[in-house]
């Protein structure tokens, strides 16, 4: 079978508000982990521009509140929500999925952590990963229901570049023996972002819901408070650092274009779908070829399954 790789009008200078231009989402409801700040932030922003009624579900509620405020006042949209939600700790999550109602159209996983020192949840999980991947992928799971209860849904997994650090470790995902590496934890993490869309869409294409992972390219924000300086990597070139609106653009393209629709299971940067790579390509270009292996998602499912079965 012939696969299509596809291609938008949109690029590495297109902002998420670019994308959404003539997008109506009126009556259809999204939810954006991470949207007190940064990225997050600005995708609520566009999806509340669309029309959308939008759930801000952050740690810090204050914060949700006051961007909710803000995201109102520019856009009208008083249709916004903000919730608790804690992807470290399944309790949170778990009361997070038990008192939703009503469908979800979209859900963008969007919080996450960088290179963060050595840290470990109360179950033993290795915090980046257990954050980045295994808390979405609780959530996304728990939602399942809200998700394919009333036609199409989207699920956008925001990965990075950085998956090309890491593949996942089957035998030592929590550096229970290898030295704790916070970059390569990273890497592993975002491989996982990946490897759910892959699953998720392959699992659940036929309830209407399809998920895609995207790169939104290298942006400063909150994200990188563990790094130096607050700058990431600190290997991007200058010309490729990307302004917030630029660096939503991938995931507001994924969760709302008709370019989209039916498409699932793919990785996007710069708003079009990415080379597949054997090798490491150009700062921030491409997918690994490992993050798209079905046999990789599948058996990463199953793993995440049995980790939070054994929590609870």
């Amino acid at each position: 079978m012939t696969v299509t790789t596809i291609t938008t009008p949109y690029g590495f200078s297109s902002t998420a508000t670019d994308v959404a231009q003539g997008i109506d989402l009126t009556g259809r409801r999204a939810l954006v982990t991470g949207a007190s700040s940064g990225l997050g932030a600005e995708t609520a922003r566009v999806l509340a521009g669309t029309g959308a009624s939008v759930t801000l579900a952050v740690r810090d509620t204050a914060a949700g509140e006051r961007v909710a405020k803000e995201i109102a006042d520019a856009t009208g949209n008083r249709d916004l929500h903000v919730a608790p939600l804690d992807l470290a700790d399944p309790r949170s999550i778990a009361a997070f999925t038990a008192a939703w109602r009503g469908p979800l159209h979209v859900l963008v996983n969007n919080a996450g952590v960088m290179a963060c020192p050595e840290r470990y949840t109360a179950q033993g999980w290795e915090w980046q990963f257990a954050t980045n991947h295994l808390g979405h992928f609780a959530l996304a799971t728990g939602l399942h229901a809200a998700l394919a209860s009333d036609g199409p849904a989207r699920v956008v997994a925001v990965s990075s570049s950085g998956h090309q650090l890491s593949p996942i470790v089957w035998d030592d995902v929590h550096f229970a023996f290898r030295p704790y590496d916070p970059w390569l934890a990273y890497g592993q993490s975002k491989t996982a972002n990946v490897l759910f869309a892959v699953e998720a869409t392959r699992r659940w294409a036929d309830d209407g819901i399809t998920a895609n992972a995207v790169m939104p390219g290298a942006v400063f924000t909150n994200l990188q408070r563990h790094t130096q300086g607050g700058r990431g990597s600190g290997s991007v070139p200058a010309e490729l650092i990307k302004t917030v609106g630029q660096g939503a653009a991938t995931a507001v393209l994924a969760a709302t274009s008709p370019l989209l629709e039916g498409v699932g299971g793919r990785y996007f940067a710069d708003c079009n779908e990415a080379e597949v790579l054997d090798h490491r390509g150009a700062p921030l270009q491409g997918v690994a070829r490992y993050a798209l292996d079905p046999a990789g998602a599948r058996r990463l499912w199953e793993l995440c399954g049995e980790m939070l079965a054994d929590a609870d």
